[in-house]
């Protein structure tokens, strides 16, 4: 649904928070003009060509942005191209209605797909939010982004956009500016998942890492990594990434180095709690996923203390949720789960906001302020009160356009 061509739109929620004050102000109202915020404010008026739309009861606030997600389904890694870009269009339908209008997705392991989704949304084609792509996951041969070693070794077909050594490196990047990237994403360590390499393991050389990100720089293209051991992840703020991925063991004095460098964490903890709370539940585990079990038990207690950590640090979080590891209705749970690992509720809100639109260079984003892109929610509730309110999204609107379901009164 679409406000009549040329007609400004006034908001008037109970409260309104910009992502740039500490807390939300009572009785403000929003006016869009064209796609963008035209004035916030007490006392705005509504003129002849303005239409209305009370929100009693609620806050409004810049759309969430989800700096890790992946939109499509890796159990169709071996399906036609065509029918796992498919798989995206569910997630990306329900990712807008939970309010998530920007997300950054982090790449598969094969064909850069993820660019073709954003054409695909950018052109209306399909629904969802804005996204930011990193077309692959860079990872070397046994690395966490190689998904299938196995049958690479029988049949010598790999699965994943594997490279090592500085010519190779050099030229998967290029390969990946080529097909339209946005993001360079490369994997500086294993994971719970990975077929090769744990969740402790360091996958790059330092020169290595250099080598993909000094390439990437030279395409004017921001670089982030997939790592959780403190080499990894030091590694690549050495290398000079733009953003660390979960980095769950990470010392303090590695996030400290961080923070120095300007390097952003997105720390995904939601993920990991999900995993955590069914180590016990036998029935939530089968035989393909019986090694990710065993690892997870295996570091279980050195993970529950690593998502203590980044909240008693400074560095600079950004808010990401590796939705698609579990339901993509779930991802609100990313805020409480930072909550509950000592984020305050300011700056785990800014984290899906001004923080993340800081994040990925996109100033016009993740803000109430005039001129910006009039990507907004509007949550019943308060969500400094109660930060389950981000589960209750009633209205969505991207680029001033609203999404869901409403009928605009005209004044």
């Amino acid at each position: 649904m679409r406000a009549d061509s040329g007609r400004d739109l006034l908001l008037r929620p109970d409260r309104v928070w910009d992502a740039l004050r500490d807390g939300p102000v009572e009785g403000e109202s929003v006016l869009v003009r064209d796609g963008r915020i035209a004035a916030v404010g007490h006392h705005l008026t509504a003129g002849p060509r303005t239409d209305t739309m009370d929100m009693p009861g609620c806050t409004l606030m810049p759309g969430f942005i989800d700096c890790h997600v992946h939109l499509l389904d890796e159990s169709a890694e071996k399906a036609p191209a065509a029918y796992q870009t498919l798989t995206a269009v569910p997630p990306l339908r329900t990712l807008l209605h939970h309010g998530f209008t920007t997300v950054r997705d982090l790449g598969s392991a094969h064909l850069p797909l993820n660019v073709s989704l954003r054409r695909a949304v950018e052109d209306g084609l399909i629904e969802g939010p804005r996204i930011i792509a990193a077309p692959n996951i860079l990872s070397p041969p046994g690395g966490h982004g190689d998904k299938d070693p196995d049958l690479a070794q029988r049949y010598g077909h790999q699965i994943g956009t594997l490279a090592q050594g500085d010519h190779e490196l050099r030229q998967a990047v290029r390969e990946q500016a080529r097909a339209g990237a946005d993001w360079i994403k490369f994997t500086g360590g294993g994971g719970f998942t990975s077929a090769g390499h744990s969740p402790g393991s360091t996958s790059y050389s330092q020169a290595e890492m250099y080598t993909i990100v000094s390439t990437a720089e030279d395409l004017g293209l921001p670089c982030a990594t997939h790592a959780m051991s403190d080499r990894a992840v030091r590694r690549a703020v050495t290398a000079g990434v733009r953003s660390v991925e979960h980095g769950y063991f990470a010392t303090t004095t590695t996030y400290q180095v961080m923070e120095e460098a300007g390097t952003y964490l997105v720390p995904t903890q939601y993920v990991q709690t999900y995993f955590l709370d069914q180590l016990d539940n036998d029935a939530f585990w089968d035989a393909g996923t019986a090694s990710t079990r065993r690892t997870y038990q295996n570091y279980a207690e050195q993970l529950r203390q690593g998502l203590r950590r980044p909240a008693r640090t400074g560095v600079t979080t950004a808010f990401g949720t590796d939705a698609g590891l579990f339901p993509y209705t779930e991802s609100w749970r990313e805020f409480p789960t930072l909550l509950n690992n000592g984020f305050s509720t300011l700056r785990t809100l800014r984290s899906a906001t001004s923080t993340a639109a800081a994040l990925l260079q996109r100033p016009d984003l993740g803000v109430i302020a005039p001129d910006a892109t009039a990507d907004l929610i509007a949550l019943e509730g308060n969500p400094f009160q109660d930060i389950t309110a981000t589960s209750r999204v009633r209205y969505v609107f991207q680029a001033g356009r609203l999404i869901t379901p409403l009928t605009i009164g005209r004044s």
